[in-house]
């Protein structure tokens, strides 16, 4: 009998600890539970690696992905694209008009994009002129270690006339909290030590991708950098609408993220030989 209540009494604690550990699952999964590096979670966080230029706009910037209409002075169509799209196909892209292309290369400094090569010298080969992109993760590292992360993970730059500076792409947090837990002073700071440090390895001042919306939020539309970094602005809207505070005019603007045949579209703020100048530097 002993013996009997013995193993009846494991079973029973097994079973409990089976409970306890689905319970805990489930809580993990939970609106506002931590994961267990702490990072605010729910069950439609993405995986990490997985961001993209824009991927928070729609939701928290307000705008549809309605084109540009109306005159206006002349400009030159790009897409930037990601793991997302795969294999692309640049020719049809180069047919359809679009001369200039961005790659996403890496993500905080655990994650770089599978199809960079495919893509990066994929739009090279057809002719465009094109560059790599870094999604920022700021809770994840210093902004020194992103910006070595980036340029060692494809995101250099040369002066072939044809490769574009590199670009930081500051935007939403879509594993957590907007502003990655950092006050605007320690957000302002982060994004100079990565921009410091991507001078000092590639001798170019990198372009800064974000959204009027979360600049504001995340800096306090802080002015300082507009003067050596030309602004990629995001707003999928028929105008672009204000500017973050420093400039007084955008480089680039990605207007949709549906584009008619793959990747999100912009629009370089001038023509061909425009985007041919910002590559030479």
């Amino acid at each position: 009998m002993s013996v009997h209540r013995s193993r009846t009494s494991g079973r029973r604690r097994l079973t409990l600890a089976g409970v306890l550990l689905a319970a805990l699952a489930l809580l993990l999964t939970l609106p506002g539970a931590a994961s267990a590096d702490g990072t605010p979670r729910t069950s439609d966080t993405p995986q990490r690696g997985s961001a993209h230029m824009g991927m928070g706009v729609v939701e928290h910037d307000g705008q549809g992905g309605t084109p540009p209409t109306g005159n206006r002075a002349v400009q030159t169509e790009g897409v930037d694209v990601s793991s997302h799209q795969g294999n692309v196909n640049w020719a049809s892209l180069w047919s359809s008009g679009v001369k200039w292309s961005y790659v996403k290369a890496t993500e905080g400094n655990y994650y770089k994009n599978p199809y960079f090569a495919q893509q990066y010298n994929g739009s090279y080969n057809v002719g465009m002129i094109r560059g790599a992109y870094h999604f920022a993760t700021p809770n994840d590292s210093s902004g020194a270690n992103q910006a070595n992360y980036f340029v060692d993970g494809g995101g250099g730059w040369s002066r072939d006339g044809k490769t574009l500076p590199g670009v930081l792409d500051i935007e939403w947090n879509p594993y957590g909290a907007a502003c990655y837990g950092k006050t605007q002073a320690q957000m302002v700071a982060w994004i100079r030590e990565f921009l410091n440090t991507y001078k000092a390895r590639t001798g170019r001042d990198a372009v800064i991708y974000t959204a009027t919306s979360w600049w504001t939020q995340c800096t306090g539309n802080y002015a300082g950098f507009g003067a050596t970094n030309p602004l990629w602005v995001a707003r999928y809207n028929t105008t672009v609408g204000e500017l973050p505070a420093g400039w007084g005019f955008y480089t680039m603007w990605q207007y949709t993220s549906t584009g008619p045949i793959v990747g999100d579209h912009n629009r370089f703020n001038g023509a061909l030989d425009r985007v041919v100048a910002l590559a030479n530097g």
